[in-house]
């Protein structure tokens, strides 16, 4: 695994992990590689320092804080969805279409989608974005 410091054209800069450098190429070609703030595909890697001289025990230290950090960022976007969002639940790809397309007002929604769902939505040129569901609490 390798971890890059990412940059977005509105210079956003965020962290991502890839099976390795390869992996990165392939999915930053595709369109993949995506900015959690904005949305942006248009990502490039960002200069990185090496770790240089830190203890195993530091480390791992430091990653904890950092999952701890992800973790809340993740609680907070939840939040932020559900209370500034309809849930519209497996119906998320048509309403999304139907958004789009101007067959009902826009509104910002939620839901499930499949990812061959949520990879039509993005062919057919509709703004979505997949975000990873955490439980609440300590289940």
């Amino acid at each position: 695994m390798i971890k890059y410091e990412l940059k977005c054209r509105k210079d956003h800069v965020f962290e991502a992990w890839f099976y390795d450098s390869a992996a990165y190429d392939k999915q930053a070609a595709g369109g993949k590689v995506v900015c959690p703030v904005c949305n942006s595909r248009k990502v490039t890697k960002a200069p990185m320092a090496p770790r240089i001289g830190k203890s195993k025990s530091e480390v791992a230290v430091a990653e904890a804080k950092q999952q701890a950090l992800a973790l809340k960022a993740l609680a907070e976007i939840r939040d932020h969805v559900e209370k500034n969002a309809d849930y519209v639940g497996d119906q998320f790809a048509e309403e999304a279409r139907k958004i789009h397309y101007g067959e009902v007002d826009k509104r910002s929604i939620y839901g499930e989608a499949t990812k061959e769902e949520a990879k039509e939505l993005v062919e057919e040129g509709v703004d979505v974005a997949m975000i990873p569901w955490l439980p609440r609490g300590d289940a």
